[in-house]
């Protein structure tokens, strides 16, 4: 099992100013005399894993990276999680657990001659077999050139890798380096997890928070899962001199609310959008409107809703409601002719027309069957009786013989085929029975009675 170890008493260090060995265990999980000048995030840093708040999936007695440090062989590892839930500190803690020396770079500050000088330092140290833990924060900032110049390190050892996005490493870093990695996801901070941070700092600074409970709760809320800014908050609150606790409102003037974390060419533009599409395709107008609420909220472009839906009225209504589409497309042009905020409201509507309405994919679905089976059928010509006859020979020829004008018929329906000769006739569009498909599925069973019927009396031409 992998042991901690003292810190030295003159902690080395190198050619970036961040090398640490580890560190001993105060007996509240931080700092024991931290310095009074320090941010009261830093002053709260655990120096335990332990004492690591909402990541107990891979901290607890059963999490990913206890079992790891257990069997004491640390693994080359990414950590994908949000701003402020532990990256930094749980990579600090891991070097101490393994006892590897501590190296942190950024990759926003960062380029090829540091990572250079890096890992020419760690071939030193481990040719006196001391291993070094390279922290690389942002690692999704480097380019593929930057990122293909870890694999050969990470592959013979000379670094542990533990590299710190906030973006998904599926889409922000190589394929090469993801496999010599393993992924870790760090959860946002709940509830629970930030209390315990706001718990911590009453016992560090002695001083109780001046918040009602609703207050307490809004302060959590205000945080949005990030811990580091719940503490820069605390640090505010606690400077105030104030006969009372506050109440939501009074807290709400006093600190601005945290920005919602979106961006409209990352992950959670396509998370989000996914949120809404899937919540309509579940007919559940309520979540539907809080993703809605959520996408505009976060800035982005009511069009691209607007597109989104129009499309989601095509694929996932269809038939069942076809009123759908035109609703869409009137959706989208009230907002193009009113802007916002007043046309937003027209997409809501939409939003909550398409959550409520019968669902039916059968049109997707007959569509991607009929482009399958014209890839297939090559250039099979329509039959004759069904083409045009403009000239004599083309009449000559057989054009147009034998074609009956459906509109004569009693029930306006022939029954003639529409396949190309030698074709058998297929069926692609299948209604659910959802909807306004119940009637069109009715209609097309008497129309495939009759054409069978008319079938068996051999006029099936």
């Amino acid at each position: 099992m992998v042991t901690r170890r003292e810190r030295p008493s003159q902690p080395g260090g190198d050619l970036f100013g961040t090398e640490d060995t580890g560190a001993t265990a105060p007996s509240h999980g931080h700092n024991a005399t931290p310095a009074p000048t320090q941010p009261l995030a830093d002053r709260l840093r655990p120096t335990r894993l332990e004492d690591v708040v909402g990541q107990d999936h891979l901290l607890g007695p059963d999490g990913a990276l206890t079992r790891m440090l257990e069997r004491g062989t640390l693994a080359s590892l990414i950590l994908w999680g949000g701003p402020g839930v532990g990256k930094t500190t749980i990579a600090r803690l891991l070097a101490a657990a393994a006892h590897l020396r501590f190296v942190q770079l950024s990759a926003v500050f960062s380029g090829v001659a540091d990572l250079k000088r890096a890992f020419e330092d760690a071939r030193r140290f481990a040719e006196s077999r001391r291993g070094t833990l390279l922290f690389v924060d942002e690692i999704h900032r480097f380019n593929r050139a930057q990122q293909d110049g870890f694999l050969p390190v990470v592959e013979n050892g000379t670094v542990v890798l533990v590299g710190a996005t906030t973006e998904n490493p599926s889409f922000a870093l190589n394929s090469a380096l993801l496999s010599r990695c393993q992924v870790m996801v760090l959860r946002r901070l709940d509830d629970p997890a930030l209390d315990a941070l706001l718990v911590r700092a009453e016992e560090l600074t002695g001083k109780p928070l001046p918040l009602t409970e609703s207050a307490r709760t809004a302060l959590r809320a205000m945080a949005d899962g990030d811990g580091r800014y719940l503490l820069n908050m605390v640090e505010q609150i606690l400077s105030l001199k104030t006969d009372k606790p506050l109440d939501p409102q009074a807290l709400t003037s006093l600190l601005a609310r945290r920005a919602v974390l979106y961006d409209r060419d990352r992950e959670e533009h396509y998370n989000l959008i996914s949120a809404l599409h899937k919540s309509l395709r579940g007919s559940d107008p309520d979540a539907a409107l809080y993703w809605f609420a959520r996408m505009l909220e976060g800035g982005e472009d009511p069009r691209y809703i607007a597109r989104r839906l129009t499309r989601f009225a095509a694929e996932d209504v269809g038939m069942a409601d076809p009123s759908a589409l035109p609703l869409a497309l009137a959706a989208w042009e009230t907002y193009e002719r009113m802007g916002s905020p007043e046309g937003e409201l027209a997409l809501a509507q939409l939003v909550v027309h398409l959550g409520t309405a019968p669902k039916s994919n059968a049109i997707y679905k007959a569509y991607g069957a009929a482009r399958r089976a014209a890839k297939t059928t090559g250039s099979l010509m329509p039959p004759a009786h069904i083409l045009n006859a403009p000239t004599k020979l083309m009449k000559d020829i057989g054009y147009g013989a034998g074609y009956e004008y459906d509109h004569d018929t009693e029930e306006g329906f022939s029954g003639q085929n529409y396949f190309p000769d030698g074709m058998p006739r297929q069926r692609f569009y299948t209604p659910t029975g959802r909807g306004f498909e119940h009637e069109i599925r009715r209609r097309l069973d008497t129309w495939t009675r009759k054409r069978a019927s008319r079938a068996t009396s051999g006029d099936g031409s």
